[in-house]
């Protein structure tokens, strides 16, 4: 027993643990909520753990790193009836996640300016069962505030280019959109955008009514990927570093593969609902299948794929947009277009991931590395010696099929209702300490997060 190992408080043991190196058999050995050592199984110290040292044999299931969702629309405080700090951070943890990036809206008041980030992390405080983090909000009369925001900590911008849903928090027009980037561009910040063009979108047709194929021809590709080539153009006449959000359009991906050759500074994320879920399975009315951009064909889904195979789309996170179950009315023209999906944003994923012959690396890695890489959280994301001991441990060959009564959201609309998933989450644990086994959830002990890289 070396000097270091006297220090151990954890020793996590698995037939099959998730590293940077590959799924292999490990004993993982934390020192007060930091991961130390990833050990040899064998090693593991079998009967002479270290004094005071505790160990945790899981057997075979997978112990994979905590997830990090950098996309979460919390609503709290103002909207907290939609969702709230409290619902949603059990809803991640109950799903493997260990972080969550909180959007600028839909809150009242949006996290626009320092202040209203103060209220923020004053209300998400005491209700954290998990690592929270901050995104905040480019708005056309806010850039006078982005500066303050960064240097207060919070991980970015996100701004729209075709209207939000909610009046509070409006889109950047063209000559807004590369005032902002030259702003964040100027003290090194990052610019993540829905990017859809409001021009192409006020060319489609628009009909109200309850038919998925109506709706869907409202949001057509081309909105997403006219937006996207001119963030394109922008990022790279100012040599900007920008983020595509929620990608949708598998016709946008040749232009962000070309463009990140020739060196644009450009990521991109999809989620879930848009790799396991399909155009032609929505039945008209179900609005819980509403999201904006939308669900598309199961040919864009398997181009998708492709995408996230190949590199071109860096990661998957959940886009958890709730609202009070009233507004998910059957006309898709009205309806809240949003997806719940923080619980079980980890089996969808890996149900389908295995099903196209995907492993538990190639998950972790879209859910978890890229995703802390993509916020600067170099303390999340792996399974190495220096991170946080956060962890998921899953059952990947159980399933189970979805009932929203089940579910820790605040309204428990689901798209994925009855649907039969593989990955039973059996615990999960934030810097050492277990939050979650067999579905008992702790009391709240996550930090709030700033940027690591702050003046």
């Amino acid at each position: 027993m070396t000097d270091p190992d006297r220090n151990v408080d954890l020793v996590l043991r698995s037939t099959r643990v998730v590293t940077p190196d590959g799924t292999r058999p490990a004993s993982v050995a934390v020192t007060g909520g930091t991961i130390t050592a990833v050990l040899p199984h064998g090693r593991g110290y079998g009967s002479e753990l270290p004094p005071g040292a505790r160990l945790e044999d899981v057997g075979d299931d997978v112990v994979l790193p905590g997830l990090v969702d950098t996309h979460v629309h919390v609503n709290d405080p103002g909207r907290a009836e939609w969702e709230g700090f409290w619902t949603a951070t059990r809803a991640a943890a109950s799903g493997g996640i260990t972080t969550l990036i909180d959007m600028p809206l839909n809150s009242l008041p949006p996290t626009t300016t320092t202040a209203h980030l103060r209220i923020k992390r004053e209300v998400a405080a005491p209700k954290a069962h998990i690592d929270v983090g901050f995104w905040g909000g480019a708005l056309p009369d806010n850039v006078a505030d982005l500066k303050s925001l960064h240097d207060a900590g919070v991980f970015g911008f996100k701004a729209f280019l075709s209207p939000s849903g909610v009046e509070e928090f409006p889109e950047l027009d063209a000559a807004q959109l590369a005032t902002s980037l030259a702003e964040i561009a100027g003290f090194g910040g990052l610019l993540i955008v829905h990017a859809e063009d409001p021009r192409e979108l006020a060319a489609a047709p628009q009909r109200a009514g309850a038919k998925y194929a109506d709706f869907l021809a409202s949001r057509p590709r081309d909105a997403e990927n006219a937006a996207i080539e001119g963030l394109i153009a922008a990022a790279r006449r100012l040599d900007a570093r920008v983020h595509v959000l929620h990608l949708s359009s598998a016709d946008a991906l040749p232009l962000i593969a070309a463009a990140r050759r020739d060196g644009v500074r450009l990521t991109v994320e999809s989620c879930p609902h848009f790799l396991t879920l399909t155009a032609e399975e929505v039945p008209d009315g179900a609005t819980e299948f509403k999201c904006c951009p939308p669900i598309r064909e199961a040919a864009n889904q398997d181009a998708l794929w492709q995408g996230l195979a190949d590199g071109t789309i860096d990661c998957v996170v959940s886009d958890h947009s709730p609202s009070t179950t009233d507004l998910k009315t059957s006309d898709f023209a009205t309806a809240w277009g949003g997806i719940s999906s923080l619980q079980l944003g980890l089996p969808a994923v890996w149900t389908e991931a295995r099903r196209r012959g995907h492993s538990l690396d190639d998950v972790a890695r879209w859910m978890s590395t890229a995703p802390a890489a993509l916020a600067g959280l170099d303390t999340k994301g792996a399974i190495e010696a220096g991170r946080d001991a956060d962890f998921a441990v899953l059952a990947p060959d159980e399933s189970f099929t979805v009932d929203p009564a089940a579910l820790q959201h605040r309204n428990r609309v689901t798209a994925y209702a009855g649907r039969t998933l593989y990955g039973v989450v059996r615990s999960t644990w934030l810097r050492g300490r277990r939050i979650v086994a067999d579905g008992v959830i702790a009391e709240p002990s996550g930090r709030l997060l700033e940027r690591t890289d702050r003046p």
